[in-house]
C-alpha cells in the first residue's frame, strides 16, 4: 500500500547546498595555484588558507548533515503523529487524488461506508457518491484545479457497500507543490451526520405537520423573545388580522393597540394572572381591530417559557384562534335562548290558561308537567306528582272492555301517530270514575328519538252521557223504548248476511230464526175515542208486554203506528208459532181503561223465518206482512205462517186463529 514521504524534497535541498560549498572551495584554490607565481611564503599562506576554507567547508557539511538527519527524524515524527491521527481518528479522513482516486483512508472512512480499507481504496470517489450529489463533487474539483479555491466545505450523500444512502460533511483542502503551487492532492475529513439529517428531517416533517394543522386551523402564533429584542408573528398570525408578512414587525407592543378598548382590562387581568402564577396558561378572548377596520374575536392561549435572574419574563409562546363566527353563533344563541325561554313562558301561562288538562312525561315516562285542570282531573298535586312515572298519576281503562289503556313510547322504526280515545275512563286514588277524551302524542327531536309524551284530555262525563243518550235515541222510539225501524231494520240485515255465509259453508249459523210482523186489532178506536194520549199509553203497555213473552236474547222493535216486530234468535216455525200465540194473548189480556172507559185490544202475527237463501230483509218482511194480513181476514187475533219462499202458489198457510191456543 502507497505511503506518501514528505522527507525527499527537504534533503534535496540541503545535499545541494554542501556540494556547491566543497565546490567552491576547491574552485578557489585552483584558481589561485594556476594563475599567481607565489613565493614560497605566499604559497604557504595560499595553502593554510586553503585549509582554513576546507576546513569551513566541511564544518559547514558536516552542519548541513547533521540538519538533515534532524529534518529527516522530525518529519518521520510528523509523519507518524499525523499518521496515528488519522488512523486513531473518529472521523474518516481521505486522501484523494486529482483524478477521484481514493489513494489513502482511514478505518473510521471505510467502517462508515461498510467497505474495507483495500475495498474502498481501490475506488474513486465519484462510485461511492450518491447520483445526485455526483455534480457537487465535480465542482469542487474543478474550483481545486482552477486555484479559486484551496479548501472546501459542504455535504452530501455516499452509498454504502450495499447501496444504502448515507449522509456525510466534508471538510478538506488541496496540497499544493511548494515551488510550483500545482496541486498534488486532497486530504478530506468525512463526518457522519446521517443520523442529524434523519433527525432534521423529521424535526422538519413534524413542523410543517405542525404549521400545516395551525394554519387548517385557522391559528395563528406568536413568540415573545426579549432576548431577540421583541415578538415574532406567524404569517397566520398576520393574516387573521388582513396584513402580509412582515407588515407588523417592529414595535412589540403595538399588537396591545389593536385590542378593543372594552376587553383590555380583561387582557391584563389574564396576563397578571398568569404572570403570577395563578393560572397554568394565559388565556383570554377578545376583539381585535382588523386592518379593514371591522373587529374580529380571537381567543389568545400562551405561557411564560422563561424569566430571567429577578423573575421578569423574557421569553413566552402562544397562540391566536379566529372565533368570530363561534361568538357570533353565541350571540344568536342567546338571542335564540331568549325568545326560547319567551316562548315557553308564554306556552306555560297558556297551558295553565286552558280548560285541557295536560301532563308532560320525559323519555323514561316520568311526569314534568301538570297543569291546574290536571290537577283537579287526577285529584294528585302537582308539586307530588312531578317526578312520578305515569302510572302512579293517571290510569285511564276503556269505558267498554275495562281494560287499561297503556300509554307508553311509540315503538322502534314504527310511525307515532297520535294516538286518541274517546273511550277513556279515568280512575282516582280515591276509586272514583270520570269519563275523559285523551289525546296521547309523542315528542320525537329532529333525529327522530323519543323525548317523552304529552297527554291532554278532558272532563267528558257530561258529553258521554249526551251521547249515550243521542245514540240510544236515535236506535230508539221515542214512545216505547223499544229499537226503531232503522235499527231493527240494521240488525236484520246482520243477521240475514250472516246466515247467507253460514249457508255458504253448510251451516245455518247456528240455526234459523223467526220473523215476526205483529199489528194490533182495534187499536183505531182506542186513537178515535181517547185520542192519542190514549193510544201513546197503550202503545207503551203494549211493548212491555210483548217483552215480558219473549227471551232476553230475542229483539223486539216497534216499525210505525201499531205495527211491531220480533225476531225470535233461536227456534223452530212451531215454536216460533207458540211465541206468537203467547204475544196475542199477552196483548189480549192487557186491562187498558182510558178516563174511566175500558178497552179492548188484539193483535194479528204474521210469521216468516230467517235463514240460508229467504232472500233480503225486505222480502222477509213483505212475506211476514201477507201472512199478518192473512190473519186478519181470517179473523184477527190469530197467527199466520207465511209460505215457505220456494212454493209456487205464494199463499200464505191457513191462518190458525187465537182459540187453536187453547
Amino acid at each position: 500500500m502507497t505511503r506518501w514521504n514528505w522527507k525527499g524534497p527537504r534533503a534535496g535541498r540541503y545535499a545541494a547546498l554542501i556540494l556547491m560549498a566543497v565546490g567552491l572551495v576547491a574552485a578557489a584554490a585552483s584558481m589561485l595555484s594556476s594563475r599567481l607565481d607565489l613565493s614560497a611564503e605566499t604559497l604557504k599562506l595560499s595553502l593554510q588558507v586553503s585549509d582554513a576554507m576546507i576546513a569551513a567547508s566541511l564544518f559547514l557539511a558536516a552542519f548541513f548533515i547533521r540538519q538533515i538527519v534532524d529534518d529527516r527524524r522530525q518529519i518521520a515524527e510528523s509523519e507518524q503523529r499525523f499518521r496515528r491521527a488519522m488512523e486513531d481518528s473518529a472521523i474518516g479522513v481521505a486522501i484523494v487524488g486529482l483524478d477521484g482516486r481514493i489513494v489513502q483512508t482511514n478505518p473510521a472512512f471505510a467502517a462508515m461506508l461498510d467497505y474495507s480499507r483495500e475495498e474502498i481504496e481501490a475506488l474513486t470517489f465519484f462510485q461511492i457518491t450518491h447520483p445526485d450529489d455526483l455534480q457537487i463533487g465535480r465542482e469542487t474539483m474543478v474550483s481545486l484545479k482552477e486555484g479559486k479555491i484551496d479548501s472546501f466545505h459542504f455535504e452530501k450523500r455516499y452509498l454504502k457497500k450495499d447501496g444504502t444512502p448515507v449522509w456525510a460533511q466534508l471538510a478538506g483542502s488541496v496540497i499544493r507543490d511548494a515551488d510550483s503551487g500545482r496541486p498534488l492532492y486532497l486530504v478530506s475529513q468525512i463526518e457522519d451526520i446521517d443520523a442529524r439529517k434523519k433527525s432534521e428531517a423529521r424535526i422538519a416533517e413534524a413542523e410543517t405537520r405542525w404549521n400545516f394543522a395551525l394554519a387548517s386551523a385557522g391559528q395563528g402564533v406568536w413568540d415573545f423573545d426579549l432576548r431577540k429584542g421583541g415578538t415574532t408573528y406567524s404569517a397566520t398570525w398576520v393574516k387573521l388580522l388582513g396584513y402580509a408578512d412582515g407588515e407588523l414587525d417592529g414595535d412589540p407592543d403595538r399588537w396591545l393597540t389593536m385590542i378593543h378598548p372594552d376587553d383590555r382590562a380583561v387582557v391584563a387581568d389574564a396576563d397578571r394572572a398568569h404572570l403570577a402564577g395563578e393560572t397554568p396558561f394565559f388565556e383570554a378572548e377578545y376583539r381585535m381591530r382588523h386592518k379593514d377596520g371591522r373587529w374580529i374575536w380571537i381567543l389568545d392561549r400562551g405561557k411564560a417559557l422563561e424569566r430571567d435572574g429577578d423573575g421578569r419574563l423574557t421569553r413566552a409562546i402562544g397562540s391566536h384562534t379566529d372565533i368570530t363566527q363561534r361568538k357570533e353563533a353565541e350571540a344568536r344563541l342567546i338571542v335564540s335562548a331568549a325568545m326560547l325561554a319567551d316562548e315557553k313562558e308564554r306556552l306555560k301561562v297558556t297551558l295553565q290558561s286552558i280548560g285541557d288538562a295536560v301532563i308532560c312525561t320525559d323519555a323514561a315516562n316520568r311526569v314534568t308537567f301538570m297543569n291546574p285542570v290536571a290537577e283537579k282531573l287526577t285529584g294528585i298535586a302537582a308539586g307530588e306528582a312531578l317526578g312520578k312515572t305515569l302510572g302512579h298519576v293517571y290510569w285511564a281503562v276503556d269505558e267498554e272492555t275495562g281494560q287499561r289503556i297503556g300509554v307508553a313510547r311509540p315503538s322502534a322504526g314504527s310511525p307515532s301517530p297520535t294516538d286518541q280515545n274517546s273511550r277513556a275512563v279515568l280512575i282516582r286514588r280515591d276509586e272514583t270514575r270520570c269519563s275523559i277524551r285523551q289525546v296521547v302524542s309523542p315528542i320525537m327531536n329532529e333525529r327522530a328519538e323519543f323525548g317523552g309524551l304529552v297527554i291532554v284530555f278532558q272532563d267528558f262525563t257530561d258529553a258521554r252521557a249526551l251521547q249515550r243518550q243521542l245514540a240510544h235515541a236515535a236506535a230508539h222510539d221515542a214512545l216505547t223504548g223499544l229499537a226503531n225501524r232503522s235499527n231493527f231494520i240494521r240488525v236484520m240485515e246482520e243477521m240475514v248476511d250472516h246466515g247467507g255465509k253460514a249457508g255458504t259453508t253448510g251451516s245455518v249459523g247456528g240455526g234459523e230464526h223467526q220473523f215476526m210482523f205483529i199489528d194490533l186489532d182495534h187499536f183505531k178506536q182506542v186513537n178515535d175515542t181517547g185520542g192519542h194520549a190514549a193510544g201513546d199509553a197503550l202503545l207503551k203497555q203494549v211493548a212491555n208486554a210483548i217483552r215480558r213473552v219473549i227471551g232476553p236474547d230475542d229483539i223486539v222493535a216497534r216499525l210505525g203506528g201499531d205495527e211491531f216486530a220480533v225476531i225470535l234468535k233461536s227456534g223452530s216455525a212451531a215454536s216460533g208459532e207458540i211465541a206468537a200465540r203467547s204475544i196475542i194473548d199477552a196483548i189480549r189480556g192487557l186491562n187498558f181503561t182510558w178516563d174511566g172507559r175500558p178497552h179492548s185490544i188484539g193483535a194479528s202475527i204474521g210469521l216468516a223465518p230467517i235463514r240460508p237463501g229467504c232472500g233480503a230483509v225486505d222480502e222477509i218482511i213483505a212475506r211476514a206482512d201477507a201472512a199478518c194480513y192473512a190473519a186478519k181476514a181470517a179473523g184477527r187475533g190469530c197467527v199466520s205462517m207465511a209460505p215457505d219462499e220456494e212454493s209456487q202458489d205464494g199463499q200464505a198457510e191457513t191462518p190458525k186463529p187465537f182459540a187453536a191456543a187453547s
